[in-house]
């Protein structure tokens, strides 16, 4: 199937309206219930911020664009319209729910059940050694600190020189103790960190846009 009758089919089997919503909150609460430190929200995130997290995505050429942490996807399906014919769209998801979830409402996606801990390893068994944009859901306020330079550090290997990483954070987790870990650890690790809240969403979301790793 192409990406365009992708987009096709996406539009005319939307997993929107309120019977899709409701399944989606349905399924992230009960995760978020079982999962608090990989799920580590309560409601996903709101279209405001999925417009934002998209500007990151390339619309020419045939980039790969990765999401660490797809959740129910609602950023997902944002990222998938912007994609041009002949793109690559892969998700790496650690919670069984989710994954399960993602199967039936983004079957377009390349989904990977695993950890992005592994990033490497799980994208070159895909042929895949070069992403143009990483989209971060996973909930890095949360995370230990050798977590953290786990995943950041997989990401530096995998980042085109181009390319853009982009994590999100509820704003007010910018002031405790892993969110300003995570922080530090950002401007450590890249060369350009710029920072953007999207309002419209409960709580606001913290975008942390970076480029350029300092390898």
């Amino acid at each position: 199937m192409t990406a365009q009758q992708d987009h096709t089919s996406a539009a005319q089997n939307p997993p929107s309206g309120p019977a899709g919503r409701l399944g989606e909150y349905r399924t992230f609460l009960t995760s978020a219930v079982r999962n608090p430190r990989e799920v580590g929200a309560a409601t996903p995130t709101s279209a405001a911020v999925a417009a934002t997290v998209g500007q990151v995505v390339p619309t020419t050429g045939a980039p790969v664009v990765l999401e660490l942490g797809p959740g129910t996807g609602s950023l997902s399906g944002g990222i998938h319209e912007r994609l041009p014919t002949g793109s690559r769209h892969i998700g790496i998801e650690l919670v069984e729910e989710m994954v399960e979830h993602l199967r039936t409402h983004a079957p377009w996606m390349e989904l990977i059940h695993g950890d992005a801990g592994d990033l490497v390893p799980l994208l070159a068994e895909r042929g895949v050694d070069q992403v143009d944009a990483v989209i971060s859901s996973i909930p890095w306020s949360l995370l230990d600190d050798d977590v953290q330079d786990r995943i950041l550090g997989e990401v530096t290997k995998v980042l085109a020189p181009h390319g853009a990483f982009t994590a999100l954070t509820y704003l007010p987790a910018e002031h405790n103790a892993g969110g300003k870990r995570f922080r530090t650890r950002l401007a450590t690790t890249f060369d350009e960190v710029l920072t953007h809240t999207t309002w419209r969403n409960f709580p606001p979301i913290l975008h942390y846009i970076c480029r350029r790793p300092l390898h």
